[in-house]
């Protein structure tokens, strides 16, 4: 399973996106180049908040076939310093990393952590969780992070709005999202002419669970030029049920010809069902923070490796995976380890979890330039019906 990487590091950030199968709506595939390294989607991204996958080095996420992964802009920023990071050489160097980094914006844990947030015309004043320093986001400052940590997908700033928020709210929110997406723009632009910007940026559709404000939403950031876009604001409290009619009012505006990334998640059928909607691009905590704890996806569902069923179980987690975990390790063993509380178990966990999230867009991509995804679905669906 081990990912054919170039050798070294490489400092060209481009990206470029190629459709290959499918258009507008409907599940489809496609090719991101990113800096040198072929990108299938639809895709998964592991997320590496803090510069790492919690428990695993890049060897790790190479050996299972990681080729774009996530970092977090709020939390590099507070430490060690996106100013640090540039001078290492940017993330790729600091983690010894050779494939894509996509980093967000860190707007949604501006939101979500700070003990302090005041949103303004200009940005986003808010309070470190963990020092209790201020710090103020603009629209330009935030490029500039993540320029300085030289990912090559950036996210803009935006303002994200958890469920539940009436439609006034929403509204109001969505118009400042809108109104950062420019100035975003207009910053990429004046750093092209200053011949010191070398990735892609994102613009972020928002709206909450309203159709109607996801699709004025979508044709204003249509209009600006962006590299790729993304639909955030869902995967926030909502239930799953109102998450359709937003995401399929954003999907029929995008631009086919770029990649579509749906933010935060999330579960197997979750992802299946965006994908079988349009999109390309995924991340979410959910598998690995899942996997510390002895929750474990495979290919028979899921499975709580703590349970006393695995206690003399000699078979490795999933019978039909050949990552470095399932060749090697029993569940006996991985219960043992959560039994006495040993972080191996964690990360042996992780390792699994993530290659069958990479198995499973693999095979989400082979079924679909088969013309077989809706056989696909039907199966996935039904190991997961129960589990």
């Amino acid at each position: 399973m081990k990912t054919e990487l170039p050798s070294g590091t490489s400092p060209n950030r481009g990206v470029a996106f190629a459709l290959q199968k499918g258009g507008q709506t409907g599940p489809r595939t496609g090719m991101l180049r990113i800096g040198g390294v072929d990108v299938p989607t639809p895709v998964f991204m592991p997320v590496g908040t803090r510069a790492t996958v919690k428990a695993l080095g890049s060897e790790d996420l190479e050996a299972i076939g990681a080729r774009l992964i996530l970092g977090n802009t709020y939390h590099l920023h507070l430490r060690p310093g996106s100013d640090l990071i540039e001078r290492r050489g940017g993330l790729h160097d600091f983690m010894s990393w050779r494939g894509g980094i996509l980093t967000d914006s860190g707007g949604f844990q501006v939101h979500s952590l700070s003990r302090f947030r005041k949103i303004e015309a200009d940005g986003v004043r808010f309070r470190s969780h963990l020092d209790g320093s201020r710090h103020f986001f603009t629209p330009e400052r935030v490029v500039d992070i993540q320029s300085e940590l030289g990912s090559n997908i950036r996210m803009v700033l935006d303002v994200c709005t958890t469920y539940p928020a009436d439609e006034k709210q929403t509204a109001e929110e969505m118009a400042i999202t809108l109104r950062w997406a420019e100035r975003s723009i207009k910053h990429r632009e004046k750093k092209k002419r200053e011949g010191t910007w070398d990735g892609a940026l994102f613009g972020i559709v928002q709206g909450g669970i309203y159709g109607s404000l996801r699709d004025k939403c979508a044709h204003e950031l249509a209009g600006m030029g962006f590299d790729g876009y993304a639909i955030g604001g869902l995967s926030v409290g909502e239930p799953a049920e109102l998450r359709a009619e937003p995401m399929d009012a954003s999907l029929a505006i995008m631009p086919a010809e770029l990649p579509r990334y749906l933010m935060g998640v999330g579960t197997p059928l979750d992802i299946l069902d965006a994908v079988g909607r349009g999109v390309d691009m995924f991340d979410c905590v959910l598998p690995t923070r899942n996997a510390r704890k002895g929750t474990i996806f495979s290919w028979q569902g899921k499975k709580i490796i703590k349970n006393q069923v695995y206690a003399e179980d000699n078979r490795p987690i999933d019978e039909t995976c050949g990552c470095p975990v399932c060749q090697r390790y029993s569940r006996a063993y991985l219960r043992h380890l959560f039994q006495v509380g040993e972080q191996l178990g964690g990360r042996l966990a992780s390792i699994h979890t993530l290659a069958f999230y990479l198995q499973f867009m693999a095979r989400m991509r082979e079924a679909i330039a088969e013309e077989r995804f809706a056989e696909f679905a039907a199966d996935v669906r039904e190991r997961f019906a129960t589990k």
